[in-house]
Formats: C-alpha cells, sequence, structure tokens
C-alpha cells in the first residue's frame, strides 16, 4: 500500500523527533501509540474487574462503604508504571490518562457493579495548582473511562478546598491529615441518590479517595465505587 502524503511527512518529521514510550523509553514505532507495544503487553495488571472482593476494595474495608474498587496496574516504585503516572502529572501528557482511562473503563464494563453507576467524578486539583499544570490528571482518565462507560463527567460536584502539599514522602497517618478537611461538595441535592464513580491516578495508602468518599457520602442516598489508573502493591 502505498503511503498518503500526511504518512510521508509523518515518517520523515519522526527521524529527527521520534515519539518515545513514557514507561520504558524506546522509541514509538510508526502503529503504536502512546506506549511501545512490549510494554502494553506486560504491565503488570491488577486484574481488579475480575473479581470481588479484590485488594483494591479490601484496601477502603473498614474505612469508608463503596459498591465497587479497582485500578488498572499494580505501581511499584522504580517501574514502568510509575514512569507512565509521571509523565502524565509532571510531562504535559494529558493523553496518557484518556489512553489508559478508557482502557480501564472497558475493563470495568465486564463487572455489572460499575454499569450502575450514573456519572464519573474525578479527585479535583485545588485551582492553584490546576493553573500551574493546565489541567487534572483524574479529569484525562475520567475522560477516557467515560468513553467506555457511556457515562458523562462531573468535575465540578467535589472540590479541593485547601492546597495540600505533595504525598510523596508522607506516612499513612499524615497522608489522612493532610486530606481529611480539604474536599467540599458544593451542591449536594445535585448528586443525591446517585451511583458515583471516583478516580484517581494512584491509590497508596487510599487516604485521598477516602477522604474525598466520605465526603460525597454526605449528600443524602450517595452510593461510591473507586477506580485509578495504579495501586501501590505494597
Amino acid at each position: 500500500m502505498k503511503h498518503t502524503s500526511l504518512q510521508w511527512i509523518g515518517d520523515f518529521l519522526s527521524l529527527f523527533y521520534p515519539e518515545y514510550c513514557p514507561a520504558c523509553g524506546a522509541v514509538l514505532m510508526r502503529n503504536e501509540r502512546c506506549v511501545c507495544t512490549n510494554c502494553s503487553i506486560h504491565l503488570p495488571r491488577t486484574e481488579d474487574s475480575l473479581f470481588s472482593p479484590n485488594p483494591t476494595e479490601r484496601l477502603f474495608w473498614g474505612r469508608v462503604p463503596v459498591v465497587a474498587a479497582a485500578a488498572l496496574f499494580k505501581f511499584k516504585k522504580g517501574g514502568g508504571v510509575q514512569s507512565l503516572i509521571h509523565h502524565l502529572k509532571y510531562k504535559n501528557r494529558p493523553d496518557i490518562g484518556r489512553y489508559f482511562g478508557r482502557m480501564l473503563g472497558e475493563e470495568l464494563r465486564q463487572n455489572p457493579q460499575f454499569l450502575t453507576v450514573d456519572a464519573i467524578v474525578p479527585i479535583p486539583l485545588h485551582p492553584k495548582k490546576l493553573r500551574l499544570r493546565g489541567y487534572n490528571q483524574s479529569e484525562e482518565i475520567a475522560a477516557g473511562i467515560a468513553m467506555a462507560l457511556e457515562r458523562p463527567v462531573w468535575p465540578d460536584v467535589l472540590v479541593r478546598q485547601v492546597a495540600t502539599s505533595t504525598q510523596t514522602k508522607r506516612s499513612a497517618l499524615q497522608r489522612w491529615e493532610n486530606v481529611c478537611t480539604v474536599f467540599a461538595v458544593p451542591d449536594p441535592a445535585r448528586i443525591a441518590g446517585k451511583h458515583l464513580l471516583l478516580v484517581d491516578d494512584v491509590i497508596t495508602t487510599g487516604s485521598t479517595m477516602e477522604a474525598a468518599a466520605n465526603k460525597l457520602l454526605e449528600a443524602p442516598n450517595v452510593i461510591v465505587s473507586l477506580a485509578a489508573l495504579a495501586v501501590d502493591v505494597v
């Protein structure tokens, strides 16, 4: 098959400006999108959507009542998933969120518990951080999930009213203290009686998800499920 003009241009530009896999750093081939084929096959999956209860759900037992919870990947320090998340958050790669969000959404479709979701709610950034980054990585993931589940994204029903510092080097208790009062729901009546899917990039101790979910659950008759691109397996 002959190349089109656009294909020739793309091939020529790739000689000078190649795209790299954000998980392993390999140069992407023409038909590879977002990540290389090797990483797409070998990034560690959780298979959460196939089992209930699963390890992600167990993380929240006794902390917050959720209908279901699932993550796409297992997160390990120094691994390819950590590199993916780093590029998503700090290297201006919102496309990573949408790409893998849709992949996560396709997995969630296999679990009947997620099919009753009414709307998808991303963990919000504080307005200062949103202006700095230019996008909310959790909202990009939510947008990808929405493509698969065919549900709306409601990015404004949950707001972050306090600009917290990074959670990276904090203990589980410090993480909880850092986020337990930062979220608010401006219009509880809007979400009353809904099944909401709360979405974040990584679940580590679960403190952020717990605080946000509990705030949503203060609205009348709300039920909550959780989803993330990755969960810390340690």
